[in-house]
């Protein structure tokens, strides 16, 4: 009843506007179903990023697009905030009497502009869903990004599109650009999908990069049957310890680099805002945060492909990272773990290769209870005990590696529940 509803909006909207009716349709594929089922395997979009080697001509058209999306994104954000909410329909015809008003606006690609209409929509519907706050206005010193769709069309039985992408040659063809140079999957020679979209980025950083959405087929494979199980504590001393009694040590990211971010930050506070100097130290500190969020996610990834590969059922605890880091003293540390995307690089990997991934409840006693014979003390209350011999069965526990057994034991429940 909704697709019937869908479609018939949609062709009140052609006869009022062609154009538009066209652009629709594009978008709502884009939104439509994420994985629709087929004989012998099942679609999924998968995205692909890549860095740009921009030249200086094709530079120059990317700050244009992206000053142009910008501008529309902005003025159509100002006028709802003056007149109330507009649908996306009254806004894409809108944009016809802009050209006129913003006759550059023609120079860039136009399916981009009304990308940028659509995205004021979502970040509307967010925030009538209480999903986040109002809308806010685009600033051209923050990460620039701007999103174009695919358009196919069929001449002399060949089909063209607007992106194109060629791994061979490490070139890609995006709308009003060209062939521009790409880095990135040194392994990957072809992918075999049909090219949905492109986001085109700009970080403070001063580098490009493409993130390309594709659709694919992939063969339903269905779980893994168990074998193994391994239980996961987090913790800031050592990033991951195992119910295997295996460490992977903290590389503590932000501390390495603190010295040199306090003495950027003291020369930034000193100079002139809107200086050449003071956005030269501006994108020195955008570096070095883009190394420590790059090593940081390099390390994590490292992690989780072993853990995965190795055990087929992973257990970790469920942490409030927002509560515990309420505590000034390790606040920094406990951020600079970065727990939460630990858990959802597991979530993902395991999803993928078809493995079994639970969460213990926030307040199991992991710490507390022995893993020989299931009593509770309160020794470990203190942070500083590392090691204690439990009172009832005379064992001696180490902290860590007691609480990963703990969790891999109520993991296994969960999981016979599950079934």
């Amino acid at each position: 009843m909704r697709l019937e509803f869908f479609i018939l909006r949609l062709f009140l909207e052609y006869l009022i506007n062609i154009k538009c009716f066209i652009f629709i349709l594009t978008n709502i594929c884009l939104h439509y179903i994420i994985v629709s089922q087929d004989v012998g395997g099942v679609y999924m979009y998968k995205a692909y990023k890549f860095r740009l080697y921009p030249d200086s001509s094709q530079k120059q058209m990317l700050s244009k697009t992206f000053g142009c999306v910008r501008l529309i994104y902005n003025y159509f954000l100002d006028k709802c905030m003056k007149n109330g909410y507009i649908r996306a329909f009254d806004m894409c015809r809108e944009v016809k009497e802009l050209y006129v008003k913003y006759p550059f606006l023609k120079e860039v690609d136009s399916c981009s502009l009304r990308c940028a209409i659509f995205n004021l929509e979502d970040a509307f519907k967010n925030y009538f869903s209480k999903r986040s706050n109002y809308p806010k206005f685009k600033s051209k010193h923050n990460k620039q990004s701007y999103r174009t769709t695919c358009i196919r069309s069929k001449y002399k039985d060949r089909e063209y599109s607007n992106i194109e992408l060629d791994l061979v040659n490490r070139k890609i063809k995006l709308p009003k650009l060209g062939l521009v140079d790409i880095r990135g999957y040194r392994n990957l020679i072809n992918i075999s999908g049909r090219i949905i979209n492109a986001t085109i980025e700009k970080e403070t950083t001063n580098k490009y990069y493409v993130s390309i959405v594709v659709e694919e087929k992939e063969n339903v494979t269905g779980n893994v049957t168990p074998q193994s199980i391994v239980g996961l504590d987090l913790g800031i001393k050592d990033l991951v310890v195992t119910s295997d009694g295996e460490k992977y040590a903290n590389p503590k990211e932000i501390l390495k680099r603190e010295k040199k971010l306090k003495r950027l930050q003291r020369k930034l506070s000193r100079q002139i805002k809107g200086s050449n100097n003071y956005y030269k130290t501006k994108e020195k500190i955008a570096r070095i945060h883009s190394k420590i969020k790059n090593s940081r996610k390099h390390n994590i990834i490292n992690i989780v492909n072993k853990l995965v590969k190795e055990h087929d059922i992973v257990v970790s605890e469920k942490l409030y990272v927002k509560n515990m880091s309420h505590n000034h003293n390790l606040a920094k540390n406990i951020l600079d773990a970065s727990f939460n995307k630990i858990c959802q690089v597991l979530k993902w990997k395991c999803k993928v290769l078809g493995k079994y991934y639970y969460q213990v409840d926030t307040y199991f006693p992991s710490s507390k209870k022995c893993s020989h014979c299931d009593s509770k003390t309160n020794k470990t209350n203190n942070l500083n005990v590392r090691n204690w011999i439990c009172e009832e069965c005379g064992c001696e526990n180490d902290r860590d590696i007691n609480a990963s057994i703990n969790i891999m034991f109520e993991g296994l429940k969960i999981h016979y529940q599950s079934i």
